[in-house]
């Protein structure tokens, strides 16, 4: 059995399925014919799900692991944008609507925080599997306790040593035919969760793109429309999000799968399973590699920047002139209204007539101001406006950031990915 492990005949097993309709028959029948002195004793006291369900196990706790340091590359990525681009002031947006403003690198760490979450996520589902090793047929050892001849401590010994065997500290104290598939559910919904951390960020630059304040990396001969030669068409984020949407609605085929799985088992899992499980590690492979390869070449433009600043800033300013006013003597109700009617009017040139914000000018214009005229320009300074954004930043990756990091190879997530697709 040991000479043959490898000597798979997939062509032999194949036609065998034909016969029996049974994958895992199929390949019993195969290997013992390599085998004859074991075919005796081949799958003896073990059932499909002893082989299937096994094997799935160990294949979620590799893919889970392979994702981790996919996850593990772009918050790298990211951590290096946010701290590059951690006092560079940017328009907030609430609603869509402009807010107060922020930075650029506090923005993206709203992101790397969610991706954090995921991380912790893959992290701790990997770490929550355990095997289901030999239950037996219902999960009751009843084969292999006949086998041991009703010596019940040897068949305990049995299943934590396939276990540890197979790289598992833990095997699930209680099964049916098959582990739970509330297992199922609980790595494809931090998948699906992964994929909704995607779909924000991705959004996010999708809009960022139009705005034309950052844009993911484009090449110098990338086409981004057949007929329109002048588009940079953010399509790798595109791309993402089609993927995260995918990824997100694969929750719904595990949970309903665990929800009609009768008594011990029933067998309309299966399909389903080698479809969503499969679907679910794919999907997040290929979003976190397009990931990867934006957040590795995220450009950004400062000037395009500050020019919408400037357009927004003199409404929001109004407070502050308000403030300034009060402490050289002025009342507060009688600024306000000033501010209320110039605004009005600013508000008018941008919205009807399409023109600059003109509220500073009028401010400048109205003697009512003229104690602070000589404070303007430090009021409208876009610094004073990001509050604690680039401290928030800095305190994050050291507190947040670089603990994750440090758990993972570096070596392995520093390579760079350039997609050809």
């Amino acid at each position: 059995m040991q000479a043959h492990i490898y000597d798979i005949d997939f062509k032999a097993a194949a036609e065998e399925e034909k016969l029996t309709r049974h994958d895992v028959m199929a390949h019993v029948h195969v290997f013992a014919k390599l085998c004859p002195l074991a075919a005796p004793i081949i799958h003896l006291g073990a059932t499909s799900c002893f082989v299937g369900d096994n094997t799935d196990l160990i294949i979620l706790r590799d893919g889970l692991d392979i994702l981790q340091y996919k996850i593990a590359a772009v918050i790298q990525n990211l951590a290096i944008f946010c701290e590059e681009f951690k006092s560079v002031p940017a328009l907030g947006f609430t609603h869509l609507q402009p807010a107060q403003l922020t930075t650029v690198g506090k923005r993206a760490t709203l992101w790397l925080f969610d991706l954090l979450m995921d991380e912790r996520a893959l992290r701790r589902a990997k770490e929550d599997l355990r095997f289901r090793s030999t239950k037996g047929t219902t999960g009751t050892q009843a084969s292999f306790l006949q086998l041991f001849n009703g010596d019940g401590e040897k068949v305990k010994a049995l299943d934590k040593r396939v276990a540890e065997l197979s790289g598992f500290n833990n095997t699930y104290p209680v099964t049916g035919q098959t582990y739970t598939r509330k297992v199922d559910v609980e790595v494809i919904s931090v998948l699906a969760s992964l994929g909704s951390t995607i779909h924000k960020m991705c959004s996010d630059l999708r809009l960022l793109a139009n705005m034309k304040e950052i844009e993911e990396p484009f090449e110098k001969s990338q086409i981004g429309s057949s007929a329109m030669p002048y588009k940079r068409n953010p399509m790798r984020s595109e791309r993402c999000c089609a993927l995260a949407r995918h990824l997100i609605s694969l929750f719904s085929n595990a949970a309903n799968t665990h929800a009609v799985q009768w008594m011990e088992r029933t067998l309309d899992d299966s399909a389903n399973r080698r479809l969503t499980l499969a679907e679910a590690f794919l999907t997040a492979d290929a979003a976190l590699i397009t990931l990867t390869n934006i957040t590795q070449g995220l450009v950004v433009y400062p000037q395009v920047i500050q020019r919408r600043i400037n357009q927004e800033l003199p409404f929001m300013s109004a407070e502050n002139i308000i403030m300034a006013m009060v402490k050289k003597g002025g009342d507060r109700q009688v600024c306000h209204e000033k501010i209320r009617v110039l605004s009005q009017e600013a508000g008018n040139q941008v919205k009807i007539f399409g023109k600059e914000n003109d509220l500073l000018d009028r401010v400048r214009a109205d003697p009512y101001f003229a104690p602070i005229f000589g404070d303007l320009d430090k009021i409208l300074d876009p610094y004073t406006y990001i509050g604690r954004a680039p401290e928030q930043v800095t305190e994050f990756l050291e507190s947040e950031v670089k603990p994750v990091l440090e758990l993972y190879d570096i070596s392995k997530i520093t390579k760079p990915v350039n997609l050809t697709i």
